[in-house]
């Protein structure tokens, strides 16, 4: 039996990872590694909590006393790295946290994954090391026929984004130096079923539910490329198994839009499903001052992940949006938990260290 270590796995992209892997093969042991800070929600896993082949550890990727204990006990077979801080405003205002765990906690991360697999006669023969990043290490685009691809120079505009700059330097510095079988890939935005609702598709329809401002940063005019989140974690299967060790993949969604227009159509969609007067929502759209170094667009060239190992998205983002707005719609104690904090005690302790 494999052995996985998920890290961030109560998060929003990693709990759909962990749910795949969890229910696609279950000949594989799979551990969820999470601190449980603000942002990791462990009723986003409720359905497959008590699968055979799954088990939750608490503990901080920044303890690297913890991490090498937690190696040598379950002898992982390969790491899929999830865990990070990743909301750009509160790097602005806490870049140390942003470094302590995205920097460090990577680093301790792969000196753990290198010990241990070092230390066994097979060493790093069918061992892997994962990296899950971003688009946002790449900076801003400015001309509207460009695009990111695995070749485009680091240009992290953000602490958040330089954070994750500097740890996918790290990985590639470990599969360099000592030869540690990684592979990365840097992702577009998400979006899907239990996003945090600090980002922006979730904070719109809670806000559109709750009849709240809805906050746009300047004139919104800042462009993103979006993936439904599940299409990720599809996509995290696909690298993690069959990608080349040392490379690169980018994963986005060839659906590029405005933030206002974003917006504008999440207010239709809204306003459909509430059973409201078209053009309700939208009254609610509020100008703001701008992010500090907000960068104006981000869009991927997926084409070789698309070519080389038979990824592509499977929804439109009309589509994943509708369904995404359905399940919120469907999940409101979820959403009531998570705003108002309640999340943070479900089932505390009892998956502790197990």
């Amino acid at each position: 039996m494999k052995t996985i270590i998920i890290t961030g796995g109560a998060g929003f992209i990693g709990s759909h990872v962990v749910r795949l892997f969890v229910n696609k093969y279950p000949d594989y042991r799979i551990v969820n590694l999470d601190a449980l800070t603000y942002a990791g929600n462990l009723a986003n896993l409720s359905d497959i909590e008590n699968a055979p082949n799954y088990m939750f550890v608490r503990g901080d990727i920044t303890d690297a006393a913890f991490l090498t204990d937690l190696f040598a006990q379950y002898q992982p077979d390969g790491v899929i790295h999830l865990a990070a801080e990743s909301h750009v405003d509160r790097s602005i205002t806490d870049p140390m946290s942003f470094v302590m765990t995205n920097v460090v906690g990577t680093v301790n991360l792969l000196n753990a994954a290198k010990a241990c697999w070092q230390a066994n006669a097979g060493g790093f023969e069918g061992k892997r090391f994962y990296h899950v990043s971003t688009d946002e290490v790449y900076g801003s685009l400015h001309n509207d026929n460009e695009f990111f691809t695995e070749e485009t120079a680091y240009d992290p505009q953000s602490p958040y984004s330089a954070s994750k700059a500097a740890s996918d330097h790290f990985v590639r510095a470990y599969g360099n130096t000592y030869k540690l079988p990684v592979v990365l890939s840097n992702c577009s935005n998400n979006y899907g079923p239990n996003h945090f609702p600090e980002k922006l598709i979730p904070l719109m329809i809670h806000n559109i539910q709750t009849n709240k401002p809805l906050p746009v940063y300047g004139k919104g005019e800042n462009v993103r490329d979006w993936l439904y989140v599940v299409d990720h974690a599809r996509a995290i299967d696909v690298i993690f198994h069959n990608g080349r060790l040392g490379e690169t993949y980018n994963i986005g969604g060839f659906n590029e839009w405005k933030n206002i227009d974003l917006v504008h159509l999440l207010c239709r969609i809204m306003d459909q499903k509430l059973g409201r007067p078209e053009g309700t929502s939208a009254q609610l759209i509020t100008y703001v001052t701008d992010r500090a170094g907000h960068d104006l667009r981000y869009a991927i060239d997926a084409h070789k992940i698309m070519n080389e190992l038979g990824w592509q998205p499977s929804l439109q983002f009309e589509e994943g949006l509708a369904k995404t707005v359905d399940w919120f719609l469907a999940n409101q104690e979820w959403l009531n938990n998570v705003t108002s904090g309640a999340y943070q005690g479900y089932y505390e302790g009892m998956y502790a260290n197990r």
